[in-house]
């Protein structure tokens, strides 16, 4: 009984300072502690919601994209291309960096009844400014066409990324990308 008692004290100290993993599942620890992947992610849900502002932001283990819908934002498709293509004509886009998003929400950036714009980039090459970001290197308008608006997002490589969507402002909602600064 006291061999047991000295093993597990041993082995709870040796825990306590980091001198043994619990596990193999901790073996290998995810970047900031993410667990994202880079693969596509999407849900298909419309939404009648607008898109109205469109800004990003940069966080110690990510960069941030945020759509701001007024209303609930349903669904998005967002994935790494080849190439950016334009709304309604299909036409690539020029963009900077060395992998590409593809960012699509499911909201017109126009309002239904009326047609008219919700949100409209100052400069469609320039949407948002990430000129000193670690990850993104360009935002550009891909346009809002039969309900869908899209980005393109150029990022420094091929990283994770993360889609969610947060509450606010007021009854609206943030679609959220995040891209991890690494792997």
């Amino acid at each position: 009984m006291k061999k047991l008692s000295a093993w597990l004290t041993a082995t709870i100290v040796a825990l306590g300072l980091g001198l043994l993993a619990p596990g193999p599942a901790s073996a290998t620890p995810s970047y900031c502690g993410l667990v994202w992947s880079s693969l596509g992610k999407s849900n298909q849900a419309m939404s009648g919601a607008s898109v109205t502002n469109i800004r990003s932001g940069q966080h110690p283990c990510f960069d941030r994209l945020v759509i701001d819908i007024k209303g609930k934002a349903a669904g998005y498709n967002v994935r790494y291309v080849s190439k950016v293509v334009q709304d309604g004509s299909g036409h690539p886009i020029k963009l900077r960096g060395g992998a590409f998003l593809q960012v699509t929400a499911n909201s017109p950036s126009y309002d239904n009844a009326t047609g008219r714009a919700t949100f409209t980039p100052a400069n469609r090459s320039e949407v948002t400014n990430v000129s000193k970001y670690q990850t993104f290197r360009q935002v550009v308008w891909a346009g809002s066409y039969e309900g869908y608006t899209t980005l393109g997002l150029g990022v420094r490589a091929r990283l994770p990324f993360k889609v969610h969507a947060l509450p606010g402002p007021g009854n609206g909602t943030k679609l959220v990308i995040d891209v991890a600064h690494h792997w």
